[in-house]
């Protein structure tokens, strides 16, 4: 399998450890990538396995949205600061 962003692996292993785990099925994650595909169709295939992954753990109560959203924004900012080849590192502040 060929992913264009190291951040679409890490979604395609959590979703597939998930599974693995028996924290959400295989009948369960069809369901929710298909209607995330039928929500949003013209957008890359990964973003909607992560909102579909986002979706699902948030329904599970691994986590809820407002947590998702924040670290979400989190990783933008510390995204925005960090010079191009350069890791990203989230600091504290940033989750402020």
């Amino acid at each position: 399998m060929t992913f264009a962003e190291p951040w679409e692996a890490q979604a395609f292993a959590l979703a597939v450890s998930l599974q693995d785990r028996g924290v959400v099925t295989s009948t369960e994650w069809a369901d929710a990538l298909g209607a995330q595909i039928a929500r949003a169709p013209d957008e890359p295939y990964y973003q909607q396995w992560l909102a579909a992954l986002e979706h699902l753990v948030a329904q599970k109560g691994l986590t809820d949205t407002t947590t998702l959203s924040r670290y979400a924004d989190a990783w933008g900012r510390a995204a925005e600061r960090t010079p191009h080849g350069t890791p990203i590192e989230l600091r504290p502040s940033d989750l402020a």
